[in-house]
């Protein structure tokens, strides 16, 4: 498969220009400088950096000069420090992947889908020139499959008109079912040498959102360790998240997590990816800070070792808090054994 050089290893920069209380207090304090520092001494190539909307414009979609400001000082920090950047739009207005946002008609109303447009090409104009090291992701997470087609055909006419300004850019697009593996096989657009697939893997969930507060089937004092079966993982998986699409269901009950299953559950995006001739790339994975810290470890070393076989770019989720802080203090005992697998 084509190799995305220079995005092979990467880290989220979640909550802090997305999911966020959007105030210029927060925006100069949740990350500073000295963390790209800290992310290039893990070894890392690069930083997915996810925006909502109301960093770049106002709510009734008039441009916001100080967003694209502190994009550029992003930007800029990130070539000082050596570090490739994903610029991932989190959020547009219209839509979310988090429904309790308030976000909806995106996808039924041509005036938003205008405004993401008239979003991408300013982005374009702003940062199309920094190409040799800036990404640009087109929208992070499309929730379900009926939205295939018009994600689809919005996807090519945003493509279109991005490349008006930016004919060099690397543009990464995912699928439905929050950028499901699954959903890869189903992208359709003009593929061109700059031109990225683009998912995201948290399998098997009932492992890595163990205890997830803002899943409303959860119990939030539910855990389970890397080691359970699949046979326990399954039954706590249909109890806990229905309609899961882990496939746990599919191997022999005694089967334990290895790097297999990823390998097995990656293989149909990885073949859909070469029969496009695109690279493939993983934007978000990780686990959530209510699992065993040394369990967290075992499943980043066996994911990972499926990403290097395929030679997946990824980014894991995430840097700091967000329920999953790579640098927070849960992992002070295990942090240089988990650098080691991501």
């Amino acid at each position: 498969m084509k190799i995305w050089h220079g995005f092979q290893k990467g880290v989220d920069l979640g909550g802090w220009y997305s999911q966020c209380v959007h105030t210029e207090e927060h925006y100069d304090t949740f990350i500073r400088d000295e963390d790209f520092a800290v992310i290039k001494g893990w070894g890392a190539d690069h930083v997915r950096v996810p925006v909502d909307y109301e960093l770049l414009e106002d709510e009734r979609g008039a441009y916001r000069k100080s967003g694209y400001d502190r994009l550029k000082r992003t930007i800029a920090v990130c070539r000082a420090n050596g570090l490739n950047m994903v610029l991932d739009l989190h959020k547009t207005a219209g839509f979310s992947f988090d429904a309790n946002e308030g976000e909806a008609g995106f996808f039924e109303n041509e005036a938003y889908r205008e405004r993401f447009y008239r979003l991408w090409e300013n982005i374009a104009l702003h940062f199309g020139g920094d190409a040799d090291i800036v990404a640009f992701e087109l929208l992070n997470e499309v929730t379900e499959k009926e939205y295939r087609d018009i994600w689809n055909s919005t996807a090519a006419e945003c493509i279109r008109r991005i490349r008006t300004a930016a004919k060099n850019v690397t543009i990464l697009v995912g699928g439905y079912w929050h950028n499901s593996a699954a959903a890869v096989k189903d992208i359709r657009v003009p593929v061109d040498e700059h031109i990225v697939y683009n998912f995201h893997c948290y399998e098997p969930l009932i492992f890595t959102h163990q205890g997830a507060h803002w899943m409303d089937t959860m119990d939030r004092s539910f855990r389970i360790p890397v080691t359970a079966t699949f046979a326990e993982l399954d039954r706590a998986s249909k109890r806990y998240l229905p309609g899961d699409c882990s496939r746990l269901g599919e191997y022999p009950p005694e089967t334990v997590l290895t790097e297999k299953y990823f390998e097995d559950f990656m293989a149909e995006a990885v073949s859909a990816a070469e029969n496009a001739g695109v690279p493939l790339y993983c934007g978000e994975y990780g686990v959530i800070d209510r699992a065993d810290p040394e369990d967290a470890v075992i499943w980043y070393r066996m994911i990972n070792a499926a990403f290097r076989k395929y030679g997946i770019g990824r980014a894991a989720w995430s840097y700091r808090l967000m329920d999953f802080g790579i640098a927070d203090a849960r992992y002070d005992a295990v942090r240089d054994e988990l650098l080691r697998c991501i």
